[in-house]
């Protein structure tokens, strides 16, 4: 199995409701791939950090091995939502892959 774990944190010019509104998007859109992609077994996106947090949202998925991971970053579905509901809202985006 493979965790890949990423953290970003959203543009600084949206407000506190913008914010709230967007990483709603990104958790719906990100989880919806649940069963839509070959070799993923878990995808849930975390919102809610404590304030010690300094990031503004997490992404913790499961694969069934880096060859599944490789998959789900090119795959039409992926491409979708990241272009669609993360990419334009992120400043920072920070990865961690490993195997468990």
């Amino acid at each position: 199995m493979v965790k890949h774990v990423i953290l970003w944190t959203l543009k600084e010019e949206y407000n506190e409701t913008q914010k709230a509104e967007i990483k709603q998007g990104i958790k719906e859109g990100l989880e919806s791939l649940t069963g839509k992609i070959p070799g993923l077994v878990d995808i849930c996106v975390h919102t809610a950090g404590l304030p010690s947090a300094n990031v503004d949202l997490m992404l913790d998925s499961t694969f069934e091995n880096a060859e599944s991971l490789k998959g789900y970053a090119t795959h039409p579905e992926h491409v979708a939502v990241a272009d669609g509901k993360v990419r334009p809202h992120t400043a920072t985006r920070a990865c961690f892959d490993y195997e468990v």
